[in-house]
């Protein structure tokens, strides 16, 4: 690396971002995790992309070909799930189709660790993980307990560099920092609160949203740090009007709905 010091993430890089998403409001073709269906999409079409499922192995391929970006997610991975994932990630890597991959309890169990190191070989462009994940994946063990992490996300960061060199993605380790990585530079995002992990698939719709963000970026380090952003900042601003987990997921979708690049340029001094 050259530079292995993290630069927080300039709110006015997430303004324009934000701005080239809602522009472009790209088409996200999901394949994730069966608890998190709702949320995923309703996450995307807050922040003002367009997200569709499509899940047979008949038609995850033609699907994935014509998308602007695709997510897996091997959260709740079997075979019949896994082989559409396959053919999905095959088409997207044939047709310049960014996809990112959220490897839910990699190092955890065999069958799905072993199943995302194979879609990796396909190119991803994108990786997001929690810091057990992240370390899984570099080969240096982990420290997960199901779909948690037990590990901070600093402790995972020099694994992300490595995975990042290792397989030309834009690798986020989240956590109470989010670090992204291309394996050279480091962007982090400092936002958040910890009342997003009571929510179930506030980790899975950030994965979407990373997808979102990569359709069409010129620069994929940005634009992965600025999904980070974008979902940690939103989340900061829903703790203000919500009494607990049930009021924070309306208010967090709403803050993602709200966000407005003018007023984080106004934020910049």
């Amino acid at each position: 690396m050259q530079d292995s010091t993290p630069t927080t993430l300039a709110l006015g890089t997430l303004a324009s971002e934000l701005e080239r998403l809602r522009a472009a409001s790209p088409l996200v073709h999901i394949l994730t995790n069966e608890v998190v269906q709702e949320i995923t999409a309703n996450v995307l079409l807050a922040a003002g992309a367009a997200p569709a499922m499509i899940v047979a192995e008949e038609e995850a391929a033609t699907f994935a070909a014509m998308s602007g970006a695709v997510l897996i997610n091997v959260g709740t991975l079997y075979p019949a799930r896994l082989a559409a994932m396959r053919v999905a990630v095959a088409a997207a890597h044939a047709a310049g189709v960014p996809w990112t991959l959220d490897p839910v309890a990699a190092g955890v169990l065999a069958y799905r660790t072993d199943a995302c190191r194979d879609l990796l070989a396909q190119g991803a462009t994108a990786i997001r993980g929690n810091a057990s994940e992240i370390l899984a994946l570099a080969g240096l063990g982990g420290a997960g307990r199901g779909v948690d992490s037990t590990a901070g996300s600093n402790a995972a960061l020099e694994a992300a560099c490595e995975l990042a060199r290792d397989t030309g993605a834009i690798v986020a380790v989240t956590g109470e920092v989010d670090y992204i990585t291309d394996g050279d530079r480091i962007l982090a995002t400092p936002w958040g609160h910890p009342l997003m992990t009571r929510v179930v698939g506030t980790g899975c719709a950030l994965s979407a949203l990373v997808a979102a963000f990569t359709a069409g970026a010129q620069d994929r380090l940005t634009a992965v740090a600025s999904a980070c952003a974008m979902a940690g900042l939103a989340g900061e601003r829903a703790l203000a009007t919500s009494a607990g987990p049930g009021s924070f997921k309306a208010a967090f979708l709403d803050a993602l709905y709200a966000m407005d690049p003018d007023e984080l340029r106004s934020r910049i001094v």
